[in-house]
Formats: C-alpha cells, structure tokens, sequence
C-alpha cells in the first residue's frame, strides 16, 4: 500500500534523490493474523482518571499485557477516533485512549493553557501513573503533534512513535480544501465571531457530518451508525460550556506553534526524537498537505514514510487495516533490531 518510487528515465541527480525517498518510504507491512475489522463495534469503555490531578476520560482497550499502546487524538477529535486501530492492535497491545483537557468528555482544570506541551505534559503523566512506560505512542493531526513533543522529551516514556497527518507547520493552507471555508476563519480572533455563531447553528447530525466531509477522502465510506455516534458526542458535548472555548485555544496554540521559530519551531523537534518512528500520510488530506509528509519522516532520525492513496485526514479511522500493519511492521522490526 505504500507508494513506490521508480528511479528510471530520471537525471542522475534526480534518481539520487529518488532512492533516499524510496528508502525513506519503505514501511514493512506485517502478515501477522489481525482480529476481523468490526465496524459495528461500540467505543471502547471509558473511565475518569486524575492523572496529575488532571481528570481526564480515558478509555481502555483490553490486550496483550505485553505491550501499551497510547493513542492521541486530533483538534475536535476525541478518544473514539482509535475504536478501530485500538480494536486491531489488542492482540498486540493493550490500549489507552485519552480525551484530552477540553475534548470528548475531559473537563479542562482552570488555567489550563491549551498549548501542544500542556497537552504533552498531560499525556506523560498518565503513562507514568498508568506504570505503562516505555509505550507505543500513536498521535493524529493536533495530537501528532503533541506525541512528537512528548517523544523528544520523555524518551524513556516511548517505545515507538506513530505519527498520523501530524499537525505540524502549513503556513499556507489552502481553505479551498476544506468542506466548508467558515472553519479557515472559525477560530481566529475577532473576525471568526460570525463564522463560529454560523456553525453553532448546525445541528449534532450535521457538525458530524462535516467532520467526516473534511477528514475523509471518500466520506461516503463512514458507516451511517459511527456517523450516529459522532452526532450523539457532538450533541452531548453542546451543553459543555467549556468546549468551544477549548476548541479556539487549542487552535490558537496550534497557530502560534506554527509561526515560532528557531528552537522554538516544531520543525526543531523531530531531530530529538530516538524512538523508531513511522509517519502515516493520505494523499487526498484536506486539512495538514501531504506535502508536509517527506520532511517530518526525513527530520527523524529513525524515521519512515507511509503514503497512503485515496486516503484523507484521518488514515487510522478511514484505512485502519493499513496503519494497523505498518505499525506491527514497524513494532516488529524494531525489536529485532531492523529500524
């Protein structure tokens, strides 16, 4: 499923080039037997936890007592986003999903920040007091984004790390992408007050729906009762008066990290990490380009690329059989010294 890249009828020049990106895209996909894919399965049960004094809804996947992985969710996204992957890799793996603070069903404590290393410190703390270390850490989008913080930062907490359309710089988006242009302006200061009011309006059906029409490339493919799922978190989370400011912050944090510079940069941490890491990628991502993908894999030391085509935002969600064996794949030549 990967993508090759054939060096014939190129320059020289260009075939070089060419063998360090088919080098950097080869991913092992495991043959080990996988569980049947049940899209008819509900979300994983979950629980409030304190890690830090943080309460936090964490839900749980049972699995093999070998092994934990610890998946992180995007920007509006929360721990149902893993029910499939989770589902997968319990074999493997145990599970453990978190709401972030402000998503899902995470209350977020007073003078939370909402930054990416707020949300990294959150994460760490659970894995410590989970005793869980080192795990198997699986970030999407915003929550890629926080993984690769806290991989560079805790190396001792991470085993691997899988990074899903992580959320790193585009300083050129292109809202045409996107299912409705409203959400380029939603969550900017001042001149997205009208844009938000106007998507507040939308009922939890169609908020869901638009989800999917921005994190999918064939939306069509999302079964109609996950999409009642997504519209009942939606509709449940309309009351928390927490949630949309959440939602502005996060988003705000994001910008700013995307606009730092020198060491301050995101594009400063993937040299720092050490885990052996996979980055996922669909060509057809609305939401962070695939042409973020080359250099976030070439900046990590161990690092190798998964292109996947026909695929959008959320490639555990929409391929999950794919990213489930690249990432065995990956776990698998990892411990026996081949990454």
């Amino acid at each position: 499923m990967s993508e090759t890249l054939s060096g014939a009828n190129q320059a020289p020049s260009e075939k070089g080039a060419t063998r360090r990106r088919a080098a950097l895209t080869h991913v092992p996909l495991s043959d080990a037997p996988l569980p049947p894919l049940d899209d008819t399965a509900a979300p994983w049960p979950g629980a409030m936890e304190s890690p830090g004094g943080v309460n936090l809804h964490v839900r749980n996947t049972p699995g093999s007592g070998d092994a934990t992985a610890v998946y992180v969710h995007g920007l509006g996204g929360s721990s149902t986003n893993w029910t499939d992957l989770a589902g997968l890799l319990a074999p493997s793996a145990q599970g453990i999903a978190p709401d972030l603070p402000g998503f899902g069903f995470s209350e977020p404590a007073d003078g939370f920040t909402f930054s990416l290393r707020a949300h990294a410190d959150v994460v760490a703390r659970l894995i410590e007091e989970r005793g869980a270390g080192p795990v198997h850490l699986v970030g999407n989008s915003m929550g890629g984004a926080i993984s690769l913080l806290l991989a560079a930062q805790r190396p001792e907490l991470v085993r691997t790390l899988t990074l899903i359309s992580p959320a790193v710089p585009d300083r050129r988006p292109d809202p045409r992408r996107l299912s409705d242009p409203r959400l380029a302006l939603a969550y900017l200061p001042i001149v997205g007050k009208k844009a938000r009011r106007e998507l507040a309006a939308l009922g939890p059906h169609e908020r869901a729906a638009q989800v999917i029409k921005l994190c999918f490339a064939e939306p069509e493919s999302f079964p109609s009762h996950r999409l009642a799922e997504l519209a009942e978190e939606h509709g449940a989370r309309i009351g928390l008066e927490w949630a949309d400011a959440a939602l502005s912050r996060s988003t705000m944090e994001i910008f700013r990290a995307w606009f730092s510079l020198g060491s301050g940069s995101l594009w400063s941490v993937p040299p720092k990490v050490r885990a052996p890491s996979l980055v996922v990628w669909g060509t057809h991502d609305k939401v962070i380009s695939v042409r973020r993908a080359e250099r976030t894999a070439r900046l990590l030391p161990r690092g190798k690329l998964l292109v996947l085509p026909r695929t959008g935002h959320v490639a555990q969600m929409e391929r999950p059989v794919t990213v489930a064996r690249a990432m065995l794949g990956m776990w698998q030549s990892a411990d026996s010294g081949r990454w």
